[in-house]
């Protein structure tokens, strides 16, 4: 994990920004709907984490949208837009 990703987790221990956390959620809606699949949480899709979304969990969701950012694998320009948007609302708080 290099530094600025480790920058971004640590800004995510105390997020209380609905804005971000609604970005959050709208990134796992979009995986949901385009079936991505990326290290899922054992037994939970990304619906239900929007769903039950805690600000403890940006964390996590903030890995999977630097994961869809850097995949060469998903080429779907509205999920790499949406990762991209979540990254920077977190460097921008």
């Amino acid at each position: 994990m290099d530094k600025e990703t480790e920058e971004l987790l640590k800004k995510c221990d105390n997020v209380e920004d609905t804005s971000i956390m609604g970005v959050c959620k709208n990134l796992l809606n979009m995986m949901a709907e385009k079936n991505v699949v990326i290290e899922d949480k054992e037994g939970q899709t990304y619906l239900d984490m929007a769903e039950t979304l805690k600000p403890s969990d940006v964390s996590q969701v903030l890995q999977l949208a630097l994961k869809v950012r850097e995949s060469g694998d998903i080429t779907d320009v509205d999920l790499k837009n949406e990762a991209s948007r979540l990254i920077r609302a977190i460097e921008m708080s």
